[in-house]
Protein backbone atom coordinates (compact mmCIF):
# COMPACT_ATOMS: atom_id res chain seq x y z
CA UNK A 1 0.00 0.00 0.00
CA UNK A 2 1.15 3.47 -0.83
CA UNK A 3 0.34 6.60 1.12
CA UNK A 4 1.69 9.96 0.11
CA UNK A 5 1.41 11.55 3.57
CA UNK A 6 2.47 8.61 5.67
CA UNK A 7 0.32 6.46 7.93
CA UNK A 8 0.47 4.86 11.37
CA UNK A 9 -0.35 1.41 10.00
CA UNK A 10 2.95 0.85 8.23
CA UNK A 11 2.10 2.39 4.89
CA UNK A 12 5.13 3.99 3.25
CA UNK A 13 5.04 7.30 1.43
CA UNK A 14 5.27 7.65 -2.33
CA UNK A 15 9.00 8.42 -2.50
CA UNK A 16 9.96 5.39 -0.40
CA UNK A 17 7.56 3.20 -2.34
CA UNK A 18 9.10 4.34 -5.63
CA UNK A 19 12.60 3.65 -4.28
CA UNK A 20 11.69 0.18 -3.02
CA UNK A 21 9.91 -0.71 -6.24
CA UNK A 22 12.89 0.43 -8.32
CA UNK A 23 15.28 -1.57 -6.11
CA UNK A 24 13.17 -4.72 -6.51
CA UNK A 25 12.93 -4.24 -10.27
CA UNK A 26 16.69 -3.71 -10.56
CA UNK A 27 17.36 -6.92 -8.61
CA UNK A 28 14.96 -8.83 -10.86
CA UNK A 29 16.61 -7.23 -13.91
CA UNK A 30 20.04 -8.37 -12.69
CA UNK A 31 18.80 -11.90 -12.06
CA UNK A 32 17.28 -12.13 -15.54
CA UNK A 33 20.44 -10.73 -17.13
CA UNK A 34 22.63 -13.16 -15.22
CA UNK A 35 20.48 -16.08 -16.35
CA UNK A 36 20.60 -15.02 -20.00
CA UNK A 37 24.35 -14.35 -20.11
CA UNK A 38 25.09 -17.56 -18.22
CA UNK A 39 23.12 -19.55 -20.77
CA UNK A 40 24.81 -17.78 -23.69
CA UNK A 41 28.43 -17.54 -22.55
CA UNK A 42 29.07 -20.48 -20.22
CA UNK A 43 29.31 -23.13 -22.97
CA UNK A 44 31.89 -21.00 -24.78
CA UNK A 45 33.87 -20.58 -21.57
CA UNK A 46 33.93 -24.34 -20.90
CA UNK A 47 35.02 -24.99 -24.46
CA UNK A 48 37.83 -22.42 -24.21
CA UNK A 49 39.06 -23.92 -20.92
CA UNK A 50 39.15 -27.39 -22.40
CA UNK A 51 40.94 -26.19 -25.51
CA UNK A 52 43.54 -24.29 -23.43
CA UNK A 53 44.22 -27.33 -21.26
CA UNK A 54 44.86 -29.46 -24.35
CA UNK A 55 47.18 -26.89 -25.90
CA UNK A 56 49.08 -26.44 -22.65
CA UNK A 57 49.58 -30.18 -22.29
CA UNK A 58 50.77 -30.62 -25.88
CA UNK A 59 53.18 -27.69 -25.56
CA UNK A 60 54.81 -29.03 -22.39
CA UNK A 61 55.22 -32.49 -23.89
CA UNK A 62 56.58 -31.19 -27.18
CA UNK A 63 59.26 -28.99 -25.61
CA UNK A 64 59.87 -31.16 -22.53
CA UNK A 65 59.05 -28.31 -20.14
CA UNK A 66 58.20 -28.48 -16.51
CA UNK A 67 54.55 -27.64 -15.98
CA UNK A 68 55.27 -25.54 -12.88
CA UNK A 69 58.00 -23.51 -14.61
CA UNK A 70 55.76 -22.79 -17.56
CA UNK A 71 52.93 -21.59 -15.30
CA UNK A 72 55.38 -19.30 -13.49
CA UNK A 73 56.52 -17.84 -16.80
CA UNK A 74 52.90 -17.21 -17.84
CA UNK A 75 52.27 -15.36 -14.57
CA UNK A 76 55.25 -13.12 -15.37
CA UNK A 77 53.66 -12.35 -18.72
CA UNK A 78 50.37 -11.48 -17.04
CA UNK A 79 52.20 -8.96 -14.86
CA UNK A 80 53.85 -7.46 -17.94
CA UNK A 81 50.49 -7.37 -19.67
CA UNK A 82 49.07 -5.28 -16.85
CA UNK A 83 51.94 -2.81 -17.32
CA UNK A 84 51.05 -2.47 -21.01
CA UNK A 85 53.40 -5.04 -22.59
CA UNK A 86 51.82 -7.06 -25.39
CA UNK A 87 53.04 -9.72 -27.79
CA UNK A 88 51.96 -7.62 -30.75
CA UNK A 89 53.64 -4.32 -31.44
CA UNK A 90 51.44 -1.57 -30.04
CA UNK A 91 51.80 2.15 -29.58
CA UNK A 92 53.58 3.37 -26.42
CA UNK A 93 51.19 3.68 -23.50
CA UNK A 94 52.79 6.47 -21.49
CA UNK A 95 54.11 8.95 -24.03
CA UNK A 96 52.14 12.20 -24.21
CA UNK A 97 49.62 10.99 -26.79
CA UNK A 98 49.11 7.70 -24.95
CA UNK A 99 48.74 9.50 -21.62
CA UNK A 100 46.22 11.92 -23.18
CA UNK A 101 44.20 8.95 -24.43
CA UNK A 102 44.34 7.50 -20.91
CA UNK A 103 43.11 10.64 -19.13
CA UNK A 104 40.32 10.90 -21.71
CA UNK A 105 39.10 7.44 -20.73
CA UNK A 106 39.37 8.41 -17.05
CA UNK A 107 37.38 11.65 -17.05
CA UNK A 108 34.75 10.18 -19.41
CA UNK A 109 34.41 7.18 -17.02
CA UNK A 110 35.01 4.76 -19.91
CA UNK A 111 38.07 3.09 -18.38
CA UNK A 112 39.00 0.53 -21.01
CA UNK A 113 41.55 -1.04 -18.67
CA UNK A 114 44.30 -1.62 -21.21
CA UNK A 115 46.36 1.15 -19.56
CA UNK A 116 46.52 1.54 -15.79
CA UNK A 117 48.99 3.32 -13.48
CA UNK A 118 51.46 0.98 -11.80
CA UNK A 119 53.37 3.38 -9.51
CA UNK A 120 52.09 4.44 -6.09
CA UNK A 121 52.32 8.13 -6.97
CA UNK A 122 50.40 7.55 -10.19
CA UNK A 123 47.60 5.75 -8.35
CA UNK A 124 47.34 8.50 -5.71
CA UNK A 125 47.27 11.22 -8.36
CA UNK A 126 44.60 9.30 -10.27
CA UNK A 127 42.27 9.40 -7.25
CA UNK A 128 42.27 13.21 -7.01
CA UNK A 129 42.50 13.76 -10.76
CA UNK A 130 39.51 11.50 -11.46
CA UNK A 131 37.45 13.05 -8.66
CA UNK A 132 37.52 16.50 -10.25
CA UNK A 133 37.69 15.34 -13.87
CA UNK A 134 34.71 12.95 -13.69
CA UNK A 135 32.55 15.54 -11.91
CA UNK A 136 33.42 18.19 -14.51
CA UNK A 137 32.70 15.83 -17.39
CA UNK A 138 29.32 14.84 -15.94
CA UNK A 139 28.49 18.53 -15.64
CA UNK A 140 29.50 18.96 -19.28
CA UNK A 141 27.19 16.13 -20.32
CA UNK A 142 24.28 17.68 -18.39
CA UNK A 143 24.89 21.07 -20.01
CA UNK A 144 25.02 19.33 -23.39
CA UNK A 145 21.54 17.92 -22.73
CA UNK A 146 20.31 21.38 -21.78
CA UNK A 147 21.66 22.78 -25.05
CA UNK A 148 19.86 20.03 -26.97
CA UNK A 149 16.59 20.89 -25.22
CA UNK A 150 17.09 24.61 -25.90
CA UNK A 151 17.76 23.97 -29.59
CA UNK A 152 14.65 21.80 -29.89
CA UNK A 153 12.56 24.45 -28.12
CA UNK A 154 13.90 27.08 -30.50
CA UNK A 155 13.07 24.89 -33.52
CA UNK A 156 9.53 24.26 -32.26
CA UNK A 157 8.94 27.95 -31.62
CA UNK A 158 10.38 28.94 -35.00
CA UNK A 159 8.12 26.47 -36.81
CA UNK A 160 5.11 27.77 -34.90
CA UNK A 161 5.98 31.40 -35.66
CA UNK A 162 6.49 30.57 -39.34
CA UNK A 163 3.11 28.91 -39.47
CA UNK A 164 1.45 31.94 -37.86
CA UNK A 165 3.19 34.31 -40.28
CA UNK A 166 1.87 32.30 -43.21
CA UNK A 167 -1.60 32.62 -41.72
CA UNK A 168 -1.15 36.39 -41.45
CA UNK A 169 -0.86 36.47 -37.64
CA UNK A 170 2.18 38.09 -36.11
CA UNK A 171 3.84 35.97 -33.41
CA UNK A 172 3.77 37.29 -29.89
CA UNK A 173 6.38 36.27 -27.32
CA UNK A 174 4.80 37.43 -24.10
CA UNK A 175 1.28 37.86 -22.66
CA UNK A 176 -0.98 40.37 -24.35
CA UNK A 177 -0.85 43.86 -22.88
CA UNK A 178 2.66 43.54 -21.46
CA UNK A 179 5.67 45.42 -22.82
CA UNK A 180 8.20 43.45 -24.84
CA UNK A 181 10.98 41.83 -22.80
CA UNK A 182 14.33 43.49 -22.42
CA UNK A 183 17.53 42.36 -24.15
CA UNK A 184 18.54 40.14 -21.24
CA UNK A 185 15.21 38.39 -20.81
CA UNK A 186 14.22 38.23 -24.47
CA UNK A 187 15.94 34.93 -25.26
CA UNK A 188 14.90 33.35 -22.01
CA UNK A 189 11.26 34.49 -22.05
CA UNK A 190 10.75 33.77 -25.74
CA UNK A 191 11.38 30.04 -25.19
CA UNK A 192 9.22 29.83 -22.06
CA UNK A 193 6.53 27.22 -22.56
CA UNK A 194 8.24 25.66 -25.58
CA UNK A 195 10.06 22.84 -23.80
CA UNK A 196 9.78 19.69 -25.93
CA UNK A 197 8.22 16.46 -24.79
CA UNK A 198 10.45 13.92 -23.09
CA UNK A 199 9.52 11.33 -25.71
CA UNK A 200 10.40 13.72 -28.51
CA UNK A 201 13.83 14.34 -26.98
CA UNK A 202 14.34 10.60 -26.51
CA UNK A 203 13.52 9.99 -30.17
CA UNK A 204 15.97 12.67 -31.33
CA UNK A 205 18.76 11.30 -29.14
CA UNK A 206 18.09 7.72 -30.28
CA UNK A 207 18.34 8.73 -33.93
CA UNK A 208 21.54 10.71 -33.27
CA UNK A 209 23.12 7.82 -31.35
CA UNK A 210 22.26 5.33 -34.11
CA UNK A 211 23.65 7.57 -36.85
CA UNK A 212 26.89 8.22 -34.95
CA UNK A 213 27.32 4.52 -34.12
CA UNK A 214 26.76 3.42 -37.72
CA UNK A 215 29.22 5.96 -39.09
CA UNK A 216 31.83 5.13 -36.46
CA UNK A 217 31.39 1.39 -37.06
CA UNK A 218 32.03 1.86 -40.77
CA UNK A 219 35.27 3.68 -39.94
CA UNK A 220 36.42 1.05 -37.41
CA UNK A 221 35.61 -1.81 -39.79
CA UNK A 222 37.73 -0.24 -42.52
CA UNK A 223 40.70 0.83 -40.39
CA UNK A 224 40.86 -1.65 -37.49
CA UNK A 225 39.79 -4.68 -39.52
CA UNK A 226 36.90 -5.55 -37.18
CA UNK A 227 33.58 -6.95 -38.30
CA UNK A 228 30.73 -4.46 -38.55
CA UNK A 229 28.79 -6.12 -35.72
CA UNK A 230 31.90 -6.11 -33.53
CA UNK A 231 32.36 -2.44 -34.34
CA UNK A 232 28.77 -1.71 -33.28
CA UNK A 233 29.42 -3.61 -30.07
CA UNK A 234 32.55 -1.53 -29.42
CA UNK A 235 30.64 1.70 -30.08
CA UNK A 236 27.98 0.89 -27.51
CA UNK A 237 30.53 -0.27 -24.92
CA UNK A 238 32.61 2.87 -25.43
CA UNK A 239 29.78 5.40 -25.81
CA UNK A 240 27.93 4.09 -22.78
CA UNK A 241 31.20 4.38 -20.74
CA UNK A 242 31.13 0.67 -19.88
CA UNK A 243 34.58 0.14 -21.36
CA UNK A 244 35.37 -3.56 -21.02
CA UNK A 245 38.74 -3.22 -22.74
CA UNK A 246 38.45 -6.32 -24.90
CA UNK A 247 38.36 -4.09 -27.98
CA UNK A 248 40.12 -0.73 -27.99
CA UNK A 249 40.52 1.58 -30.95
CA UNK A 250 43.60 3.50 -32.09
CA UNK A 251 46.16 1.22 -30.43
CA UNK A 252 48.43 0.28 -33.31
CA UNK A 253 51.68 2.05 -33.93
CA UNK A 254 50.89 2.73 -37.58
CA UNK A 255 47.79 2.59 -39.74
CA UNK A 256 47.32 2.46 -43.46
CA UNK A 257 46.29 5.81 -44.87
CA UNK A 258 46.08 9.09 -42.97
CA UNK A 259 46.77 8.13 -39.36
CA UNK A 260 46.18 11.62 -37.95
CA UNK A 261 42.76 11.88 -39.57
CA UNK A 262 41.75 8.50 -38.15
CA UNK A 263 42.74 9.38 -34.59
CA UNK A 264 40.98 12.72 -34.85
CA UNK A 265 37.84 11.01 -36.14
CA UNK A 266 38.10 8.44 -33.36
CA UNK A 267 38.23 11.22 -30.77
CA UNK A 268 35.27 13.10 -32.25
CA UNK A 269 33.12 9.98 -32.62
CA UNK A 270 33.74 8.93 -29.03
CA UNK A 271 33.03 12.46 -27.76
CA UNK A 272 29.76 12.82 -29.67
CA UNK A 273 28.71 9.26 -28.90
CA UNK A 274 29.29 9.59 -25.17
CA UNK A 275 27.35 12.89 -25.07
CA UNK A 276 24.38 11.40 -26.92
CA UNK A 277 24.27 8.11 -25.01
CA UNK A 278 24.69 9.81 -21.62
CA UNK A 279 21.87 12.26 -22.43
CA UNK A 280 19.76 9.36 -23.68
CA UNK A 281 20.29 7.55 -20.39
CA UNK A 282 19.08 10.63 -18.50
CA UNK A 283 15.94 10.83 -20.60
CA UNK A 284 15.26 7.10 -20.27
CA UNK A 285 15.57 7.46 -16.49
CA UNK A 286 12.80 10.07 -16.62
CA UNK A 287 10.61 7.65 -18.57
CA UNK A 288 11.34 4.90 -16.04
CA UNK A 289 10.37 7.26 -13.22
CA UNK A 290 7.10 8.05 -14.99
CA UNK A 291 6.44 4.33 -15.37
CA UNK A 292 7.02 3.82 -11.65
CA UNK A 293 4.62 6.68 -10.90
CA UNK A 294 2.04 5.05 -13.16
CA UNK A 295 2.45 1.74 -11.33
CA UNK A 296 2.08 3.47 -7.98
CA UNK A 297 -1.11 5.18 -9.12
CA UNK A 298 -2.46 1.80 -10.21
CA UNK A 299 -1.59 0.36 -6.81
CA UNK A 300 -3.30 3.28 -5.08
CA UNK A 301 -6.63 1.89 -6.28
CA UNK A 302 -6.30 -0.83 -3.63
CA UNK A 303 -4.18 1.06 -1.12
CA UNK A 304 -6.97 2.09 1.29
CA UNK A 305 -8.83 -1.20 1.62
CA UNK A 306 -6.61 -2.58 4.34
CA UNK A 307 -6.05 0.65 6.30
CA UNK A 308 -6.81 0.57 9.97
CA UNK A 309 -9.41 2.78 11.68
CA UNK A 310 -6.74 5.18 12.94
CA UNK A 311 -5.37 5.87 9.47
CA UNK A 312 -6.54 9.24 8.07
CA UNK A 313 -6.71 7.79 4.58
CA UNK A 314 -8.88 4.94 5.77
CA UNK A 315 -11.16 7.26 7.73
CA UNK A 316 -11.58 9.56 4.76
CA UNK A 317 -12.34 6.55 2.56
CA UNK A 318 -15.07 5.26 4.89
CA UNK A 319 -16.74 8.56 5.75
CA UNK A 320 -19.78 9.47 3.63
CA UNK A 321 -19.45 12.63 1.56
CA UNK A 322 -20.60 15.81 3.22
CA UNK A 323 -23.81 17.32 1.98
CA UNK A 324 -22.44 20.78 1.19
CA UNK A 325 -18.92 19.73 0.14
CA UNK A 326 -17.81 20.69 -3.33
CA UNK A 327 -16.32 17.59 -4.93
CA UNK A 328 -14.02 17.64 -7.99
CA UNK A 329 -15.63 16.54 -11.20
CA UNK A 330 -14.62 13.53 -13.23
CA UNK A 331 -13.87 11.22 -10.31
CA UNK A 332 -13.05 7.62 -10.75
CA UNK A 333 -12.12 5.18 -7.96
CA UNK A 334 -12.04 8.08 -5.56
CA UNK A 335 -9.33 9.96 -7.46
CA UNK A 336 -9.60 12.59 -10.18
CA UNK A 337 -7.85 11.83 -13.40
CA UNK A 338 -7.25 15.10 -15.21
CA UNK A 339 -5.29 15.42 -18.40
CA UNK A 340 -1.55 15.37 -17.78
CA UNK A 341 1.26 16.42 -19.99
CA UNK A 342 4.82 15.23 -19.94
CA UNK A 343 7.64 17.74 -20.38
CA UNK A 344 11.39 17.38 -20.34
CA UNK A 345 11.60 20.44 -18.10
CA UNK A 346 9.49 19.07 -15.26
CA UNK A 347 11.29 15.70 -15.04
CA UNK A 348 7.89 14.09 -14.50
CA UNK A 349 4.22 14.78 -14.84
CA UNK A 350 2.78 18.28 -14.55
CA UNK A 351 0.56 17.50 -11.60
CA UNK A 352 -1.81 20.44 -11.32
CA UNK A 353 -4.72 18.77 -9.69
CA UNK A 354 -3.94 16.63 -6.61
CA UNK A 355 -1.39 14.32 -5.01
CA UNK A 356 1.32 16.46 -3.52
CA UNK A 357 0.86 19.35 -5.94
CA UNK A 358 -1.64 22.19 -6.18
CA UNK A 359 -5.26 21.59 -5.25
CA UNK A 360 -7.99 21.44 -7.83
CA UNK A 361 -10.35 24.33 -8.29
CA UNK A 362 -13.49 23.82 -6.19
CA UNK A 363 -11.90 21.35 -3.76
CA UNK A 364 -12.25 22.24 -0.07
CA UNK A 365 -8.94 22.27 1.81
CA UNK A 366 -8.00 22.57 5.44
CA UNK A 367 -6.64 25.64 7.21
CA UNK A 368 -3.19 24.02 7.37
CA UNK A 369 -3.06 23.52 3.62
CA UNK A 370 -4.40 27.04 3.05
CA UNK A 371 -1.69 28.55 5.24
CA UNK A 372 0.98 26.50 3.50
CA UNK A 373 -0.25 27.67 0.12
CA UNK A 374 -0.26 31.32 1.25
CA UNK A 375 3.14 31.35 2.91
CA UNK A 376 4.26 34.43 0.97
CA UNK A 377 1.27 36.45 2.17
CA UNK A 378 1.94 35.35 5.74
CA UNK A 379 5.54 36.46 5.43
CA UNK A 380 4.45 39.88 4.22
CA UNK A 381 1.96 40.16 7.05
CA UNK A 382 4.61 39.19 9.60
CA UNK A 383 6.97 41.80 8.15
CA UNK A 384 4.35 44.55 8.46
CA UNK A 385 3.55 43.58 12.03
CA UNK A 386 7.26 43.57 12.90
CA UNK A 387 7.75 47.05 11.41
CA UNK A 388 4.71 48.36 13.25
CA UNK A 389 5.96 46.95 16.56
CA UNK A 390 9.49 48.33 16.04
CA UNK A 391 8.78 51.80 14.67
CA UNK A 392 5.34 52.37 16.10
CA UNK A 393 4.20 53.62 12.69
CA UNK A 394 3.67 51.25 9.82
CA UNK A 395 5.37 51.97 6.53
CA UNK A 396 3.28 53.99 4.10
CA UNK A 397 1.63 51.73 1.62
CA UNK A 398 -0.08 52.27 -1.64
CA UNK A 399 -3.45 52.15 0.07
CA UNK A 400 -2.46 54.97 2.50
CA UNK A 401 -1.30 57.13 -0.39
CA UNK A 402 -4.44 56.58 -2.42
CA UNK A 403 -7.28 56.92 0.07
CA UNK A 404 -9.17 58.95 -2.47
CA UNK A 405 -9.73 55.71 -4.34
CA UNK A 406 -11.87 54.39 -1.51
CA UNK A 407 -9.50 51.68 -0.27
CA UNK A 408 -8.53 52.07 3.39
CA UNK A 409 -5.37 50.71 4.95
CA UNK A 410 -5.11 47.57 6.98
CA UNK A 411 -2.81 45.10 8.68
CA UNK A 412 -2.07 41.57 7.58
CA UNK A 413 -3.93 39.81 4.81
CA UNK A 414 -6.63 42.55 4.68
CA UNK A 415 -3.96 45.21 4.21
CA UNK A 416 -2.31 43.20 1.45
CA UNK A 417 -5.63 42.82 -0.34
CA UNK A 418 -6.32 46.57 -0.03
CA UNK A 419 -2.86 47.36 -1.41
CA UNK A 420 -3.49 45.13 -4.42
CA UNK A 421 -6.89 46.79 -5.02
CA UNK A 422 -5.31 50.24 -4.73
CA UNK A 423 -2.56 49.31 -7.19
CA UNK A 424 -5.18 48.02 -9.60
CA UNK A 425 -7.20 51.24 -9.33
CA UNK A 426 -4.06 53.36 -9.90
CA UNK A 427 -3.17 51.37 -13.01
CA UNK A 428 -6.65 51.85 -14.31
Amino acid sequence: MVCRRGCCCGVVNEDNARFLMLAVLIVLYLLCGAAVFSALEQPKELQANEQWAQRFERFTQKHSLNRTDLETFLRFYEEANIAGIRVDTLRPRWDFTGAFYFVGTVVSTIGFGMTTPTTVSGKVFLIFYGLIGCASTILFFNLFLERIITVLAFVLKSCHDLKRRRQGVMPHDGPRGEPPPGPRDRGRDSLAGWKPSVYYVMLILCVAAVVISCCASAMYSAVEGWGYLDSLYFCFVAFSTIGFGDMVSSQRVTYDGNQTAYRLGNFLFILMGVCCIYSLFNVISIVIKQTLNWLLRKLDIFSYRGCCHCCPAGIAKRLPPRRNAVMPSGTGHGHSRARRTVSIETDALNESETDGGRWMSGEMISIRDFLAANKVNLDLMQKQLSEAATNGIPRPSVSNQNRQNGFSGGVGALGIMNNRLAETSVDR
